[in-house]
């Protein structure tokens, strides 16, 4: 058998197209030749989990077939199923092809799922100086003696009023002259002031139209946080800087992949690869801002500015930017410097002469998130050693202290989103989130109280460190055979957390020793990454005055149980702030205020990245860093 994942998918495949019955979702569509049941899946907007973007290498899309023929188990599927599940019917979508008509039953587990997501933040009030501000106005209307155009008219009435002179963008001049005789000539206009060095990227020099609006329509903005997994929104009254309405969905883009390497990957092997991860972004955040609006009594035209903060490599499948060469040594963004781009070139269904501002990025895989977080808790001005990053699939950290700021980045892997794990599923109901362990007696607890489906990143940390503490683990992450409850699995041992009889799915719920492992890797990567930034500063862990965990994760997990496994340092519990989407609260910030943006532009200019796979000392300290 080759190696788990390895596997080629198998070259059998037919010319004629075949129907696929989807239960108990109840879609059902024509599948292309050749295409397999995962594709078939997001082609008629079922989101299957697939986490390694297809590869077969994780096992989470797993199906069963009901009735129909397909192509023949490939090694990866052998390797995930025993031959009793596979003559049940048990295949992973990605990796089967239908060869009839064929109906599949998609267990929950299998399904993207909603998460608990992570909307709060810390709160920081700035200055209220946006990017766009409203102007009431009275217009004299058209007589047959005054035959001015409309645009002439706005532009003669603001000047009146001691207005630079704007332009006006073609999406607002295509609503304007409905608007001005629908409300008898009394509008509230949407004004974006543009400086010198804005106007060499815009045709007019003093100010923007973003919008024509009724009389005393409150102008809003947006702010969102883009994350792998989970999107945030924030809807914001410009004129006050109140939040009036927040909510998320999850990333649309995990159907094509859970990590960023495995959506880079199918932007690069699929033509329509971009156009697609874009799109269907871009689709959940016009919804999500319907829905927003619609929860305060608003419409979309009234959202005249954005702010939009993500990781790089989100960031460019955001714009539609080329990744190629983020998905290679030496991960180059294709920008980095910040942008202001029109909304309607994003196909964002909002006011039509908004734009929607991204604040810089660091590096490759160090994005404008980092900066928001950095900007939003004061980090980028600590005198005394501070330590502030936000666990994901890849763990961004700053090291910040005397008005200096050291960054990287670290392959921390999605164990924390409960890939690459046995049981693992993300923080949905029935989800284990918290364990404690005393040698016999096991406690759980679960998302929302329901029957244990899995284990999500926070319950696999607690699990950890409880087998670590009760003598279940060894320091090298090797179980103890000699535990009533562990046995065999794999030939490295399971730990029975959760039996079969108290489970949702009547299967015993397993920590084996490759999940150890797994959370081994990644506590690893970020204590090495911690590691790295204070030797290059010239400190030890023990100078470390205050320790920032951002986050969805980081406001979960259990501080306790990430010192003792040694995926934090040591220090003091009150030393460590666990401050919620700090992302989200930069972004506010932000959208609220120009000069915040310019903070977080001279914030990246000041940043020495270190690159960790070419640091000398990495490899020892992250062999090190992985012990229990």
């Amino acid at each position: 058998m080759t190696k788990r994942g390895m596997a080629s998918r198998p070259l059998q495949q037919e010319d004629t197209q075949h129907w696929v019955d989807l239960e108990p979702v109840g879609r059902r569509g024509i599948v292309r030749p050749g295409a397999t049941l995962l594709d078939a899946a997001q082609e008629m907007g079922v989101e299957i989990a697939a986490v390694c973007g297809g590869a077969g290498s994780c096992g989470k899309c797993r199906v069963q077939v009901i009735s129909g023929e397909l192509t023949p188990p490939t090694e990866s599927e052998r390797w995930f199923f025993s031959e009793d599940e596979l003559a049940a019917g048990y295949r992973l979508a990605c990796q089967a092809i239908p060869l009839s008509d064929v109906k599949v039953h998609i267990p929950p587990e299998s399904l993207s799922t909603s998460q608990r997501l992570q909307l709060e933040g810390q709160e920081t009030r700035v200055p209220l100086e946006p990017a766009v501000q409203g102007v009431d106005l009275a217009l004299d209307p058209p007589t047959l003696d005054d035959l001015r155009a409309d645009s002439v008219r706005l532009v003669e009435t603001l000047e009146a009023q001691g207005m630079p002179e704007p332009c006006f963008p073609h999406p607002v001049l295509c609503e304007m002259s409905e608007t001005l005789r629908a409300n008898d000539w009394h509008v509230r206009v949407a004004l974006r002031h543009i400086n010198d060095a804005e106007a060499l990227t815009y045709t007019c020099q003093k100010a923007d139209v973003v919008t024509v609006l009724r009389p005393q329509q409150r102008l809003l903005g947006l702010a969102v946080d883009i994350g792998t997994t989970k999107v945030a929104a924030y809807l914001v009254d410009l004129e006050t800087g109140h939040t009036l309405a927040k909510g998320g969905l999850m990333n649309p883009q995990i159907a094509y992949g859970e990590d960023v390497v495995s959506r880079i990957a199918y932007a690069n092997q699929h033509p329509d690869g971009r156009r697609i991860l874009q799109q269907r972004l871009v689709e959940g955040l016009n919804q999500l801002t319907q829905q927003l609006c619609t929860e305060v009594g608003a419409q979309p035209q009234q959202i005249v500015d954005a702010v939009v903060v993500g990781n790089t490599a989100i960031h460019h499948l955001f714009l539609g930017l080329p990744v190629t060469q983020l998905g290679a040594s030496p991960y180059i963004a294709s920008v980095s410097e910040a942008l202001d781009v029109e909304a309607a070139y994003l196909g964002l269904r909002i006011a039509p002469g908004a734009r929607v501002y991204l604040p810089p990025n660091i590096a490759g895989y160090v994005g404008a998130d980092h900066v928001s977080m950095l900007l939003a808790t004061g980090a980028w001005q600590a005198q005394e050693p501070t330590i502030a990053l936000d666990i994901g699939t890849n763990t961004e950290i700053s090291l910040a202290m005397g008005g200096e700021l050291l960054s990287c980045s670290c392959a921390s892997g999605p164990a924390f989103e409960g890939a690459h794990i046995h049981a693992g599923m993300r923080a949905a109901p029935g989800a284990v989130e918290y364990v404690e362990i005393s040698w016999e007696e096991v406690h759980v607890q679960t998302v929302e109280r329901r029957p244990a489906v899995g284990i999500c990143g926070s319950g696999i940390l607690d699990a950890v460190a409880q087998l670590r503490a009760a003598g279940v683990v060894t320091h090298s992450g090797r179980m103890n055979r000699t535990h009533p409850r562990v046995v065999p699995w794999n030939g490295g041992g399971a730990f029975v957390l959760v039996a079969k009889e108290h489970t949702a799915n009547g299967h015993d719920l397993l920590v084996t020793r490759q999940d150890v492992n797994e959370i081994q890797l990644a506590k690893g990567a970020i204590r090495a990454g911690v590691e790295v930034l204070l030797q290059e500063a010239g400190i030890t862990y023990r100078d470390i005055q205050t320790f920032i965990v951002a986050g969805a994760f980081g406001t979960y997990l259990d501080l306790k149980s990430a010192t003792q496994i040694g995926m934090f340092p040591p220090l003091p519990l009150n030393r460590f702030r666990q401050v919620g989407n700090a992302a989200g609260t930069g972004a506010r910030q932000m959208l609220i205020s120009v000069p915040r943006r310019e903070i977080a532009e001279s914030i990246v200019e000041r940043v020495r990245y270190v690159e960790l796979t070419a640091h000398p000392s990495f490899t020892d300290i992250y062999m090190e860093a992985m012990i229990l």
